[in-house]
């Protein structure tokens, strides 16, 4: 089977997509939060999806992942990489930098999380003990090292149920538990793209302290600190899908 990545992103990211060729995809699942655009990264077409939607209008605990990942795989996907601003729990980022996590907890709660729902599908326990693929996370490693990026290797995801942000006792609790960073979405993106067969990895774009951490308010942070991270990422998707990378 060939090579097809896909990236999937949040906000901040409606330039990337702007006049590239669009395709609507249908799913048993419903529609995905946006078109699948084919966009011209390096001297590769790259599948990208809004996954708050075009109008960034799509909370994170509203967005239909099973539509999302069912319609990358039905376009030929086998590989994603999710770009996901976090909130940093312990003291190894900063807000600004980048991360690859390793591991993640799933703290949400009523999302659709699988497609192994009966009927057609057989139930199946898959094999989810490393969440993010370890060859993925080792290409964005080595594009980061290759583009001259420092990037965090490793650490643990905690994906929070929102629209809210924690209080200061939750991410007390969170760093009890061994969280690194904080954010809404990677689950169940990663768990359904398992499922599907489609390799996954998380490039955190740290934007703030986590609750109770930072000295300014969480927004404030996030404002100062998401055009350093995105320019960051950027540099490692554009190295990623150089010619020197993809040989």
């Amino acid at each position: 089977m060939p090579e097809q990545f896909a990236i999937i992103v949040g906000s901040g990211f409606t330039d990337l997509v702007d006049g590239a060729p669009a395709q609507t995809v249908d799913t048993a699942y419903g529609q995905p939060s946006a078109p699948l655009y084919e966009c011209p990264i390096g001297r590769h077409r790259v599948l990208t999806l809004m996954r708050h939607g075009d109008n960034q209008g799509i909370p994170a605990h509203l967005i239909n992942y099973r539509a999302n990942i069912a319609a990358l795989k039905a376009s030929g996907t086998t590989s994603i990489i999710a770009l996901n601003t976090v909130g940093v729990v312990s003291q190894i980022r900063d807000g600004g930098e980048i991360c690859i996590p390793d591991q993640l907890i799933d703290y949400t709660w009523g999302r659709e999380h699988t497609f192994m729902t009966g009927g057609d599908m057989y139930e199946r326990h898959i094999e989810f003990t490393e969440p993010f693929a370890a060859t993925l996370r080792g290409r964005l490693l080595s594009a980061a090292a290759a583009a001259d990026v420092e990037c965090y290797d490793g650490g643990v995801y905690a994906a929070m149920q929102g629209p809210r942000l924690e209080t200061a006792a939750e991410v007390d609790r969170l760093e009890r538990d061994g969280v690194d960073y904080v954010g809404m979405t990677a689950m169940p993106e990663a768990v359904l793209a398992a499922e599907l067969k489609i390799d996954y990895a998380c490039l955190g774009l740290v934007v703030n302290r986590a609750a109770g951490r930072g000295d300014q308010p969480i927004h404030e942070d996030v404002e100062a600190n998401s055009a350093a991270a995105r320019t960051l990422a950027m540099r490692v998707i554009d190295q990623v899908f150089s010619e020197e990378t993809r040989q």
